[in-house]
């Protein structure tokens, strides 16, 4: 049996999503900069693709900024706030995406900012009393909070944080990779200033994304060339991507409710029975709080083996990961951050639409034919 849970990776594609790309790999397929009915017609496409992708998060279309992903739009974000907004200080989390924490990091090096953190408790809850405390000291401030951690899905309160920033005048950048297309946005109302979205992340295609830049906000170029997104990315536009990261989160938004029941049922299935099963198994992070955690996230802390749980799962057929994909090979700076205990196993599994109770029951009994083997 075929079993991958680790959707906070990678999504599968959806078959709809597909269907929608074809047309736009195969038939229309002229350079949106051109001029003659080819490049016209892809045009209109990637237009329209803004549009939809504006009305489902109450935006303006002009606001939408086609990337390569979501590390370009965390990039972009940082870099703009730093060098086109004047913004001297960063405030963020020890718990962001290497995309954000490796950007700062970076820029504090070359002395462009002072890079301070909020401070969280023992599950990674963020302390928002501090954020206020930081604030209050007047300087050109970015504030970077995710919405949810890609590896424990602790949901952090960005809309309360977005209110702090407005009222000691920061801007706000929030990377919504995890939860774009599982959570709904009205960002008239959520007052962030940037804000990163990656189509792969919710049954898209790979290698496409998007940077919400609210209006007045100045935008850096990282990339030079030519004129494309209004002379704020250069490139040529991965059309057939966009239209499938326009349609992919069109049909998140239709069918959101139902597929977040469905996988809320998924999730509450392998936690109630990892914890009838295993006296000693834990949740990382939030993750085990169904009111405080992303649902498709689950980060397990298992007692140890003995061997590569991760490697036996995958002989049975089940994927599953240690943490964010990006850092494979690595400890965890999220788990290093929480202080969990290295000698545990500690293994995300993450859901999709497409995942059913019948594989998580295979994937229990898996994990308890694996402990009893090395009990014996």
């Amino acid at each position: 049996m075929k079993v991958y849970l680790d959707n906070a990776a990678t999504t599968p594609l959806d078959k709809e999503v597909f269907a929608a790309m074809t047309p736009y790999l195969l038939e229309y397929y002229g350079n949106p900069s051109s001029h003659h009915a080819h490049g016209r017609a892809a045009r209109a496409a990637i237009e329209e693709a803004r549009r939809t992708i504006a009305a489902h998060l109450n935006a303006s279309p002009e606001e939408i900024i086609f990337t390569s992903g979501g590390t370009e739009a965390d990039n972009t974000a940082i870099i703009s706030a730093i060098y086109e907004n004047g913004v001297k200080r960063v405030i963020t989390t020890p718990f962001e995406h290497h995309a954000v924490l490796h950007t700062l990091q970076e820029q504090q090096k070359k002395g462009s900012i002072e890079l301070e953190y909020i401070r969280h408790d023992e599950r990674g809850n963020l302390d928002l009393d501090h954020l206020e405390h930081l604030l209050a000291e007047e300087k050109p401030t970015l504030v970077s909070v995710m919405h949810a951690n890609n590896e424990v899905g602790n949901l952090n309160d960005i809309e309360q944080i977005g209110k702090l920033c407005k009222t000691y005048s920061a801007l706000f950048h929030s990377d919504t990779v995890q939860t774009m297309g599982h959570y709904r946005f009205d960002l008239q109302k959520l007052n962030v200033d940037f804000l990163a979205a990656s189509a792969h992340k919710f049954h898209g295609p790979k290698g496409v994304g998007f940077l919400f830049c609210r209006k007045g906000i100045k935008q850096a170029r990282l990339l030079q060339g030519g004129g494309q997104e209004r002379s704020l990315r250069a490139g040529t536009e991965n059309i057939h991507g966009i239209i499938g990261l326009a349609k992919a989160l069109e049909i998140a938004c239709c069918h959101l409710d139902e597929h977040q029941q469905h996988v809320v049922k998924i999730k509450e299935s392998l936690i109630g029975q990892l914890t009838q099963l295993f006296p000693d198994v834990s949740f990382n992070g939030n993750s085990g709080l169904l009111d405080r955690s992303l649902y498709t996230v689950l980060n397990v802390s298992l007692p140890a083996s003995g061997v590569s749980l991760l490697g036996h799962l995958d002989e049975e057929g089940i994927a599953a990961s240690g943490g964010s994909a990006c850092s494979t090979g690595y400890r965890s700076h999220v788990l290093t951050a929480l202080k969990a205990d290295p000698s545990r196993e500690h293994i995300r599994f993450s859901f999709s639409k497409y995942n059913t109770l019948t594989e998580i029951d295979y994937l229990v009994e898996t994990l308890i034919a694996l402990y009893q083997e090395i009990a014996a």
